[in-house]
């Protein structure tokens, strides 16, 4: 029937592929695996503290039992309801609910001190929820063409792709590079632990027969993003005895016509900044959204009200940071380099289900691109429907206790990652590395390159000795592809650290400068 399809012409084939991918929504079960993921998600978002990358890595476990489009409808429906519910303790407390958030404080804070906390809490939820909606559309749009591109990959261009992605977080770490890079190659360590795929002969398992498969992804990533997290959380509190309280009063919730209209330029600002972020492997929503409301403000007519209660900055900030999921979930399944740290739990989790993704996953099986666009839309609509529901009981769950909150995260943790193989070894290693995780998370090193190594590391190795054995280095120099790829990895990690020094030496100059002119 394929073929038969295939010969009647490529329309035909995709409309296909689309009737095949949308009729995932029409079935009960996928339906209600998206509502679990939405309530899970939206109380995620609103306890801040709590990441949705934590609240994915701990969800993984237990989906490990479901069909692997079940399993991505809860993930991915946690992703996105996420983005929406951590947009209420950004607003009423001036608290990201995960660092998605950030610029939503700018702008969400100042306009609830000032009584329109409801009219925020709006403007916010559409702004996420048209966000999601335009990377949805990016999905649909290139995510299969992406894909078809990198399967004419060979070995040297599919290792330099793993360079790429690798260095891209790292180079994004907050200014961390060195850290980074040291937490990367902790994760590239991981993944040699084993048997080596070409002599079979075990590789680090200190006769440990657990490990001769290898470090279980599932129990690093929630002991890393899971634990750790609460870890430290247990050990800082004492140090924030005061909690902010909520803004209860919301005021009005629906802007007037006038208002709406002010709001379509920084609507397509932020759309346009998150479309061009989102494809850059592991930026992420945080940036995007802060680079999103600078850029909003640099074309509005009233900049002087930007960090003061724009509603202008508060819609272009959160419609980047959102947009951004359409191109992370295409540079995640097209190429298999995760856009975000969220995806990177994803990959994990989906090579568990013996799905590999990648340049061959979308080529090879188109449909499921418009099933992921099936589960996000319905869980986009969905987490719009549940977010204007206005309900006040969102700001009494801000003044929960934090002590109940870790009890059940760490409860939740063990029993997840145990259900996974029923392995009181895959316990241990989640607390081993949970204490790792608040080691790296004190020092201030980053989590995200370490578990990209780990993943990407298999890949990595492969690839580079396939590369080595069928024409050496020269195949590298040889495939413009990899060049370039390489060039933009060197970029990644250089820049950041030359442009700090020039901002350095710009501002001893200026110093100096300073100091001359008051010398008489």
């Amino acid at each position: 029937m394929t073929h038969f399809l295939e010969m009647l012409g490529p329309s035909l084939v995709t409309a296909n592929a689309v009737l095949d991918g949308f009729s995932i929504i029409l079935q009960l079960d996928t339906l209600l695996y998206i509502g679990l993921g939405m309530l899970v998600g939206m109380l995620v978002g609103a306890f801040p503290g709590v990441t949705a990358t934590m609240a994915v890595a701990l969800a993984a476990g237990f989906t490990m039992t479901m069909e692997p489009m079940q399993g991505l409808a809860v993930l991915l429906t946690i992703y996105v309801a996420a983005q929406f519910g951590d947009r209420v303790p950004a607003i009423l407390i001036n608290t990201p609910g995960t660092p998605a958030s950030i610029s939503t404080t700018f702008d969400g804070y100042p306009l609830a001190r000032q009584g329109k906390a409801g009219l925020a809490m709006t403007v916010s939820a559409f702004g996420s929820a048209v966000g999601m909606l335009v990377g949805i559309v990016l999905l649909a749009v290139i995510a299969i063409p992406l894909a078809r591109f990198a399967r004419e990959f060979g070995p040297p261009e599919l290792f330099a792709l793993v360079v790429f992605g690798l260095t891209m977080m790292i180079g994004v770490s907050s200014g961390r590079i060195i850290k980074g890079l040291i937490a990367g190659c902790f994760g590239l360590f991981l993944a040699t632990v084993g048997r080596d795929p070409v002599s079979g002969d075990a590789r680090f398992t200190m006769d440990i027969l657990e490990l001769n498969s290898g470090v279980p992804f599932i129990p690093v990533i929630i002991g890393l993003f899971g634990v750790a997290e609460v870890l430290n959380q247990m050990l800082t509190h004492n140090k924030n005895i005061t909690q902010t309280k909520p803004i209860s009063q919301l005021g009005q919730w629906w802007p007037d016509k006038k208002t709406s209209k002010s709001l379509i330029k920084p609507t397509a600002v932020g759309a346009a900044t998150g479309s061009v972020i989102g494809l850059v492997p592991a930026v992420g929503g945080d940036i995007s959204g802060i680079i999103g409301w600078d850029n909003a403000r640099r074309v509005s007519k009233e900049k002087e009200k930007f960090g003061k209660g724009s509603l202008e900055g508060l819609m272009a900030g959160d419609t980047s940071t959102t947009t951004t999921l359409g191109g992370s979930v295409t540079t995640t399944m097209a190429l298999g380099i995760p856009g975000d740290s969220v995806m990177a739990v994803l990959i994990g989790s989906m090579m568990i289900w013996g799905i590999q993704p990648g340049p061959a996953l979308f080529s090879s099986n188109p449909s499921m691109v418009y099933s992921l666009v099936a589960i996000l839309t319905v869980a986009t609509l969905l987490s719009l429907a549940v977010s204007l529901l206005r309900m006040k009981s969102m700001v009494k769950l801000l003044e929960l206790n934090q002590a109940y909150l870790w009890i059940i995260i760490l409860v939740f943790c063990m029993v997840g990652t145990y259900s996974i193989n029923n392995s009181v070894f895959d316990v241990v290693v989640m607390l081993l590395m949970g204490i790792i995780g608040l080691v790296m998370l004190r020092l201030d090193f980053p989590a995200g390159p370490t578990v990209l190594g780990l993943i990407l590391g298999p890949l990595a190795e492969a690839n580079l000795r396939r590369t080595l054995i069928g024409g050496g280095w020269e195949s590298f120099l040889s495939s413009p592809i990899a060049m370039i790829l390489f060039i933009i990895s060197a970029a990644a990690l250089l820049f950041p650290p030359l442009r700090e020094m020039s901002r350095r030496r710009k501002a001893e100059v200026g110093e100096k400068g300073k100091f001359s002119a008051n010398v008489p």
